[in-house]
């Protein structure tokens, strides 16, 4: 067999494999497609704008070396961007780039103009009758980037962030849907970028709203006959932030709203960051106009903070409190408050209240009292591996079992049944438990969770599965 394009970039993956961190390859390598080869020119195909300037700036040389490695030093790689118009049709948007020429791509989307019957603007922010045009961001000047920490766990949305936050609306970052679990950190990120943006633009409108604020903004628009004002409101926003936009699901006005506001504000260079508790994949009765949208740009996920940085977000805390406390008690909060850093704080701010108030010394001893209290409080959260233990444990099979391609019957139902618990016990998305669950895609673990939900409703022994090891990952 001749060399292909998808023979010569399998050879590059390899390389590049080998080079380059498990995440970033998962992140910027596998959703690339190879197109073609002619003329030692090699075709592939990414996502968006920003996924080619992302690989342009942080992984040309790796890129460069193992193409030169395959096609000699005459290779050329070019780039198709596929963006979604938004006609209906299903003919893709593309538009080549060689690799040494950086050329703008515009999506293909049209404004829908508005008619300002009224020339004042109505703030949704000022009470009625108090004439004030100034805008007040609504941000929290005590969430900063110096306090939100670094880690493997949030690496790609604070770097993201902090590019956003110097040249707001000029990245391809736009929007930023940073998504995650609770306490992990979406809402401090988000202000974070604002407040940054605010010290470097003061001259810049930034707004932070919540979207359960702004639906009832919307709602009391349409009741007073203003919905005009409230869009062109929004217009004028220079830097617009939308915290738990999964609150939109299945209000079709407010979506219909936003997706006008958006697309203004996106055509003319503004900077819009959203939040949510899950990936635009995972996202239930959102419109898919509106998905599309959330996916121009970059969505960045919070995860669960490793050891390490759990240790040094307590340290951080009590440095800034101007609190001293000993190694070992540290550590112990760290290893026994693992999903949530809102936890992690709200564990030490215990631990030294009850400290200061009963003039106790903080000791081990009171520290276990302190995150037995947290821990029982709070629903535990089973993490994915967890999980495949105890389902392949039930079904008296090994992990790597339940993990590799066969195509048995019982095993593809064990696997199905870690799918469906892993989506109802934790909040990852249904991506990432498809990568920790054998290597699948969101969509087999869409499947399976049906398939689950069906064979209960109609198979009395899987029934009983799921009674069973429900109850087991309940404990």
């Amino acid at each position: 067999m001749g060399v292909t394009a998808q023979s010569v970039w399998d050879n590059c993956l390899d390389f590049i494999k080998d080079n380059i961190q498990p995440q970033a390859y998962k992140t910027w390598f596998e959703p690339i497609i190879a197109v073609k080869l002619t003329d030692n020119a090699l075709s592939i195909q990414v996502p968006s704008k920003f996924f080619y300037e992302w690989l342009e700036e942080h992984y040309v040389k790796i890129l460069k070396v193992s193409l030169t490695k395959e096609l000699g030093e005459t290779a050329k790689l070019v780039y198709i961007i596929k963006m979604e118009n938004t006609y209906g049709n299903k003919q893709p948007f593309t538009e080549k780039i060689p690799s040494s020429n950086r050329s703008s791509v515009k999506s293909q989307d049209v404004d829908i103009p508005f008619n300002n019957k009224s020339p004042e603007l109505r703030n949704p922010f000022v009470i009625p009758g108090i004439r004030n045009v100034k805008i007040e961001s609504q941000l929290n000047p005590n969430y900063s980037f110096e306090n939100f920490l670094e880690g493997d766990s949030n690496r790609l949305a604070r770097s993201a962030g902090l590019a956003v936050s110097a040249k707001p609306g000029g990245t391809s970052f736009n929007p930023l849907l940073v998504f995650g679990g609770v306490g992990l950190g979406k809402t401090h990120l988000a202000h974070a970028i604002g407040v940054d943006i605010k010290d470097k633009y003061p001259e810049k409108t930034v707004l932070y709203i919540s979207a359960e604020k702004f639906t009832q903004q919307y709602i009391d628009a349409v009741k007073k006959n203003n919905r005009n004002d409230f869009i062109h409101f929004y217009q004028i926003i220079d830097v617009l932030i939308i915290d738990d936009v999964q609150f939109f699901s299945g209000k079709t006005g407010t979506q219909d709203v936003f997706f006008h506001i958006f697309n203004h504000l996106h055509q003319n260079g503004k900077q819009v960051i959203l939040t949510s508790d899950k990936a635009p994949v995972d996202m239930q009765d959102i419109e898919q106009r509106l998905l599309s949208r959330f996916k121009w740009g970059l969505s960045a996920e919070l995860q669960t903070p490793d050891f390490e940085t759990r240790v040094s977000i307590l340290k951080n805390k009590l440095y800034r409190d101007g609190v001293e406390m000993p190694e070992d008690i540290i550590e112990y909060v760290a290893k026994n408050i693992k999903t949530n850093v809102r936890e992690l704080e709200g564990a030490i701010i215990s631990l030294i209240a009850q400290s200061s108030f009963n003039k106790k010394e903080i000791t081990i001893d009171l520290a276990r009292v302190i995150v037995e209290k947290f821990v029982k409080n709070t629903k535990r959260e089973v993490s994915i591996d967890y999980i495949q233990k105890v389902v392949s444990d039930y079904f008296q099979m090994d992990v790597d079992t339940l993990q590799s391609k066969t195509r048995k019957r019982h095993i593809v139902q064990a696997r199905q049944l870690a799918m469906f618990f892993a989506k109802k016990f934790t909040k990852a998305s249904l991506a990432s438990i498809g990568s920790q669950i054998g290597k699948r895609d969101h969509a087999t673990v869409l499947h399976a969770c049906k398939t689950v939900d069906n064979l209960s409703s109609t198979d009395k022994q899987f029934r009983k599965y799921v009674e069973d090891i429900s109850k087991k990952l309940s404990v």
